[in-house]
């Protein structure tokens, strides 16, 4: 169910420019000067409250990490529940919409993307949108460097089925694909989302691990 809309969240944000990229195309190639290192860069499309973007920050401080979502009400709940705890210098988030990341990354100036229970979008005359779409994996494969790895979490059997197509038929290399992620060996370090902690007791968790440098097509 999506949030009612904050007035308050906007303004909000902009005072947080420290921290929220309100304008993140005005730094287009320039990521690692903005970040002030070298570490690689992940980020997480439509990341929601937060929980997940927040744990891997805190897991990993030689990753720069920067959660990415378009609703600012929704944005504005995870940055205050940053601002509660102590601070991640690796950690930074964006309002920005998934379908123009190419204006605000450059090629091969990401390593990893994450998306996790994104919107499937089910109806069929919708398919465009779904974020595992052919003209989004061509925003993905730009912005990701050769080796960069592009991983998806999903719940939702027929777009975890559309999604392993899509894939499939742009030709992309498959390092991991897992139909059961709470049930199966080898994923104890697997961070939850939000969502994934509330739902996941009812049903089964789907994973799928590509990247673009070996292109099987």
């Amino acid at each position: 169910m999506r949030l009612r809309n904050n007035p308050d969240a906007m303004p909000f944000l902009e005072e947080q420019a420290d921290l929220v990229f309100i304008n993140p195309r005005d730094h287009l190639g320039k990521w690692h000067e903005v970040l002030g290192n070298n570490n690689p860069i992940a980020i997480e499309i439509g990341m929601g409250k937060g929980d997940f973007i927040i744990e891997n920050a805190r897991r990993n401080p030689d990753i720069n990490y920067i959660g990415i979502e378009k609703y600012s009400t929704v944005l504005t709940i995870a940055v205050k529940k940053y601002l509660e705890m102590e601070a991640l210098p690796n950690l930074r988030f964006m309002k920005e919409d998934a379908a123009v990341l190419g204006e605000v990354f450059a090629e091969n100036e990401i390593d990893t993307v994450y998306l996790n229970f994104s919107d499937p979008w089910p109806k069929k005359r919708h398919s465009k949108r779904r974020l595992t779409y052919a003209s989004f994996l061509d925003v993905y494969k730009n912005i990701l460097k050769e080796k960069g790895h592009l991983i998806f979490k999903t719940d939702n059997r027929p777009f975890f089925e559309y999604s392993l197509v899509s894939m499939n038929n742009y030709g992309v290399c498959f390092h991991d694909v897992c139909l059961d992620l709470h049930h199966s060996e080898g994923y104890e370090d697997n961070v939850m989302t939000e969502y994934e902690k509330k739902f996941s007791p009812f049903g089964p968790i789907y994973r799928i691990d590509i990247d673009f440098g070996e292109m099987n097509g």
